[in-house]
């Protein structure tokens, strides 16, 4: 083995101790958090949120009404 070789298995040990050291101590460094990452998306790309009208609200509250009686008569 030539001290480069020597030198890159160390480094690559060491790298997986932190790991391991990580793992252990409960804390999660970014890379191994999941999910997309924080302030990936912009306000050009994010959707805009969805507005219910005045009419379809009291469409889902008297369905939701008659449910409840039909419930009750049972």
């Amino acid at each position: 083995m030539t001290t480069e070789e020597i030198i890159e298995s160390i480094q690559a040990e060491i790298d997986r101790l932190e790991q391991v050291r990580t793992l252990l101590s409960g804390r999660v460094t970014a890379s191994a958090k999941r999910g997309r990452p924080f302030g990936s998306t912009t306000l050009a790309t994010a959707k805009p949120s969805r507005k219910m009208s005045g009419a379809g609200r009291a469409r889902i509250a008297a369905a939701q009404r008659a449910r409840w009686a039909n419930t009750k008569r049972k």
